[in-house]
């Protein structure tokens, strides 16, 4: 499902009245019945019950007058209260019809006295305040009357995106009104669904308004929000007549002292996402430790460092144990050993075979970004935003607040895929386009989910996926499985065995 910016649903709107003949306040009704439609399918017939909309001076107060209409031809009691007694355009059209069907339309008082206690007695207030065209920090009176909002309402439905959030990257302007559900239309917008904004948003209902279906299709818009109908098509099949060999074999480059754990995590993963086969090279020394704690999974013990991760001198041991493999995923627990990070610097432009680099193999890549750049097999990186940062120059908290900028601009430098881990998951690619993963939970936070994906990435990837199509459909599984696993748990004692065990269920419900 595309996800829009504020100017490409401006070229979609002018496109439909301009280009297709459909006029503006037609667009401003359909809007108005479908956000009426949708209030009443979530919370009930209206009629004998109170509602307060907030209306502003443009189009998003347009859409809220006609919502008012709606309501009131069935048998609701509405207040429209307006931040401007003299609007323009399509939104005048509808408050002149208001006001002859009698319907209260008050300007906002400077006290909000009268508008608190409408509020407090209201069933719901519906947000029409700024809509989607919001660039600025909220100011006064605006600031005060979505706090009383936030602070008095019932509940709230916001009209196309809640007042205060930016549409594009969900920033918050300032203040921002806290919705229970949000009703946007024609397309979802980006802010909805990247946090902070998402925060804000509550359940999202996207309607229709009558923009042109041929339209939408021909749109150029390199957002998407990731949905269970586009990672089922990537599920690879399990044919009656397969073997192991038929699901690949992966290696995992991955371990050393004290980070045993992440290899183990990143290969149980990998197995329970339905790689035939997989390999972990890991450092001599550690080679019983792992032989204790696994049992599918088979185990190469290399040359190691005195601090006893992977030494440079695994290098051709390496190079041999790629033979037959059909990934490699490189990185979880190996250590920023200076040796080590020469191994993979001088291991990563010899790679034969897809990969998925993670953790320190991102860390040792931040210092010298060049063995990336001669790399000719195809590629997916999984930072955190600390990780991210460190790849392209720029603090961890740049990376959050422009996430979308963020992970396409280092997808495009080294043309590869990239996938931006945090709440919202992003899915980035070398042509600037970028999928959000709605799926996880904030129990995911903690130890060892980071190395989970890494394994169902690279298993996805060893079974013959193209690079996004793996990750993709990695990310989606992934917060799946945390979804899954977080019933009888909390959020506060899921721990990242816990995603691997769900991870069955949660590929089981995608297919």
């Amino acid at each position: 499902m595309k996800l829009a910016t504020v100017a490409e649903m401006r070229e979609l709107d002018r496109r439909t009245i301009e280009e297709f003949g459909i006029p503006g306040i037609v667009l401003m009704e359909n809007a108005g019945r479908a956000a009426a439609s949708a209030i009443v399918h979530e919370w009930g017939p209206v009629k004998g019950r109170r509602y307060v909309i907030f209306c502003g001076k443009g189009n998003n107060g347009g859409d809220g007058l006609v919502i008012a209409r709606r309501l009131h031809n069935m048998g609701a009691n509405v207040s429209a209260r307006l931040f401007s007694d003299n609007m323009k355009g399509d939104a005048g059209i509808n408050l002149n019809a208001s006001r002859k069907m009698g319907i209260d339309t008050t300007p906002v008082s400077p006290d909000l006295s009268e508008e608190s206690a409408l509020v407090a007695h209201a069933d719901a207030v519906i947000d029409a305040i700024f809509g989607t065209g919001l660039s600025n920090e909220i100011g006064e009176p605006y600031a005060r009357v979505i706090n009383m909002i936030n602070s008095r309402a019932r509940r709230v439905a916001s009209i196309d995106i809640p007042s205060g959030v930016n549409s594009d990257d969900g920033r918050i302007m300032g203040n921002a009104v806290h919705a229970d559900m949000t009703v946007t239309f024609g397309l979802p917008k980006r802010g909805l669904y990247l946090y902070p904004g998402a925060q804000a948003a509550g359940r999202i209902k996207t309607v229709e308004i009558g923009i042109p279906k041929a339209a939408i299709d021909e749109a150029a818009i390199g957002a998407n929000l990731l949905t269970a109908s586009h990672v089922r098509g990537l599920l690879p099949k399990r044919e009656p007549d397969s073997h192991k060999g038929t699901y690949g074999h992966l290696l995992i480059v991955a371990g050393s002292a004290g980070k045993t754990g992440a290899a183990v995590l990143a290969a149980h993963a990998a197995l329970r996402s339905g790689t035939g086969l997989v390999t972990l090279a890991v450092p001599e020394s550690l080679n019983d430790i792992f032989e204790e704690k696994l049992t599918e999974e088979m185990t190469v013990p290399l040359p190691e460092t005195d601090e006893r991760s992977l030494s440079y001198a695994a290098l051709d041991g390496l190079l041999e144990l790629l033979e037959g493999k059909t990934a490699v995923a490189i990185g979880p627990g190996i250590s920023r050993n200076a040796d080590t990070a020469r191994l993979i610097r001088d291991l990563l432009p010899k790679l034969n075979i897809p990969a998925v680099l993670d953790a320190d193999a991102l860390n040792i890549l931040s210092e010298d970004e060049t063995p990336l750049d001669g790399m000719t097999v195809p590629v997916i990186l999984t930072p955190h935003p600390g990780e991210a940062g460190r790849l392209i120059g720029v603090p961890a908290v740049d990376v959050q607040m422009d996430r979308p900028g963020s992970a396409t601009s280092l997808a495009k430098a080294h043309n590869c895929t990239v996938v931006l881990k945090g709440a919202r998951t992003l899915v980035a690619s070398p042509d600037g386009s970028f999928y959000v993963n709605p799926t996880g939970n904030p129990g995911m936070a903690t130890a060892g989910t980071g190395d989970v994906l890494a394994g169902v990435i690279s298993s996805f990837l060893a079974q013959g996926l193209q690079a996004r199509d793996a990750a993709l459909l990695g990310v989606y599984a992934h917060g799946l499985a945390g979804d899954k696993a977080i019933g009888g748990k909390g959020y506060a004692g899921l721990i990242a065995g816990d995603l691997i065990e769900a991870l069955p269920q949660a590929i089981g419900e995608i297919g």
